[in-house]
């Protein structure tokens, strides 16, 4: 059994069925699998039919939930599990790469989960072997559902990208690339900015400080932590707000994981009604 299955305590309520390739939707410029059914949700791939001038294609995972539904980030927050792409046997590809749009913050019982509610469309990047021919994706797929308790959910897709000209992504996709949080150094204006990082060492319990300039909505800043090598970084809680546009907040470490983080590379991803930041910082 899987370590997915067994990190959620649910019982499975509905069954994922293997989809076949499918023609063009509605949508113009876009290609999708029908829907699979599962409980309070249904999932699908999506396609552009159109590659990047450096020859890569876009597709995307698109999951619709019921209300009051909830699915999870790459890094589910305090509980819950992130999703789990399995490409084996695909075809013609080189690589794959999920992106994940500006997520938002959902309170729980149990502590805070980070995720999507109603609906989110992750883009897939993918880089053929060869881009003049098709690609063939098989994708397995396991992700969590959730209100008060969480279902887990399987799909299995098997779906044909032909070979395409160059051109823009289509518009759904396009939309949902949008809302992928930027590079530090790539930010637009409206775009969080990452002012500084800092760890108080000198305190009981060393506390990490985050300060970052928001535009928009000053009640919409988030921001979100990653650690790498299965590290979790206690959620950041809001402390202030200046006059201006400048956030801080703080998440306590404890000394062993300061201890922990020193050397490490975090991933802080800032989020507002605005846009969507990602920045890298070096625990010293």
């Amino acid at each position: 059994m899987s370590a997915f299955r067994t990190a959620i305590t649910a019982v499975i309520l509905s069954t994922a069925v293997s989809l076949p390739a499918a023609g063009p939707s509605a949508q113009t410029g876009i290609s999708s699998t029908p829907w699979t059914e599962l409980h309070a949700s249904r999932v699908r791939l999506v396609a552009g039919r159109a590659k990047s001038a450096e020859g890569r294609y876009f597709a995307g995972l698109e999951i619709v939930m019921a209300d009051g539904w909830k699915t999870y980030w790459r890094m589910p927050g305090d509980s819950g599990v992130p999703p789990t792409f399995d490409w084996a046997g695909s075809a013609n590809v080189a690589s794959t790469r999920i992106l994940y749009p500006a997520p938002m913050r959902m309170p729980e019982a149990g502590g805070v989960a980070i995720g999507y509610k109603q609906s989110v469309l992750l883009p897939v990047e993918i880089t053929p072997q060869d881009a003049s021919k098709p690609i063939v994706l098989k994708l397995a797929l396991e992700f969590g559902v959730c209100r008060e308790i969480c279902i887990p959910a399987t799909a299995n897709f098997d779906f044909s990208i032909p070979a395409a000209p160059v051109g823009a992504p289509a518009p759904q996709i396009a939309a949902a690339i949008e809302r992928v949080p930027r590079p530090q150094e790539g930010r637009r204006n409206n775009d969080p900015k990452l002012q500084s990082v800092t760890v108080n060492h000198t305190e009981p319990s060393p506390k990490l400080t985050i300060e970052a300039s928001f535009a928009g909505d000053a009640a919409s800043a988030d921001a979100f932590i990653e650690a790498p090598e299965g590290i979790y970084v206690p959620m950041p809680k809001r402390v202030a707000a200046d006059a201006g546009d400048l956030v801080r907040f703080e998440t306590d470490l404890g000394r062993h994981l300061a201890q922990e983080l020193k050397g490490k590379t975090l991933t802080i991803t800032l989020v507002s009604d605005a846009g969507a930041t990602e920045a890298q910082w070096i625990s010293p």
